[in-house]
């Protein structure tokens, strides 16, 4: 026999789920919990939500820090109204609500933005290294990686001496390779083209492939 109509509970005339995705079985659990009088039942039925809350999740029930997390669910779902003992320490409502700080963002604008942000870090640290082989070859490592990243942009070609007067620039004149040689434009370049191709034969293999039957 169907129950009356006048007694059908309508979403719409129910109260908001607190966490949703518990349901609101467990809604009405933790909320008869918030009603028990009596301290030690109290706690008892605390304990038997939190135990059905881990059944969701088996593989994390045993976990401390899931523990936690149970537990604060718990009182977020009460309201902080659930008055019980925590095996640990209660996360106040006002701690939840805090909202967190804004990340402060890089605001870098780089005068060559064709080198990236990263050319400047790497420059700032060659410049503390103590003079030797060791940051001659990072110095000069940091230069081919500049004549790479300028060709990548212009797509051309470019003059040894133009990433030395960058790089004397940016390292405020602590690195000068004036006289040296950086490795040849045409290989970057050939490098570049070399991967290109073997993207595009890639590609085209995929689609050589396509509708093939397999056994």
């Amino acid at each position: 026999m169907n129950p009356p109509v006048e007694t059908l509970e309508y979403n719409t005339e129910r109260s908001k789920l607190i966490i949703p995705e518990y349901g609101r079985h467990f809604q009405k659990m933790v909320d008869y919990a918030v009603s028990i009088e009596d301290e030690e039942e109290r706690n008892r039925i605390a304990q038997a939500i939190i135990s059905v809350m881990g059944n969701i999740q088996p593989h994390l029930r045993d976990v401390p820090d899931f523990q936690h997390k149970l537990w604060d669910q718990l009182f977020i779902m009460s309201d902080f109204k659930l008055d019980v003992k925590s095996p640990f320490p209660i996360t106040s409502k006002e701690t939840l609500q805090k909202r967190p700080e804004p990340l402060e963002y890089p605001q870098n604008h780089p005068k060559y933005r064709f080198y990236g942000n990263n050319i400047k870090r790497m420059i700032d640290v060659a410049v503390k290294w103590e003079k030797g082989d060791m940051r001659d070859g990072l110095e000069y490592t940091i230069a081919n990686h500049m004549k790479k990243c300028y060709l990548n942009w212009n797509k051309d070609t470019v003059d040894d001496k133009a990433i030395f007067d960058h790089l004397y620039e940016l390292s405020d004149g602590q690195i000068d390779l004036s006289g040296e040689n950086l490795t040849d434009s045409g290989q970057f370049l050939k490098n570049k083209v070399s991967k290109s191709n073997r993207s595009s034969s890639k590609k085209n293999s995929r689609n050589n492939n396509r509708g093939k039957k397999r056994y």
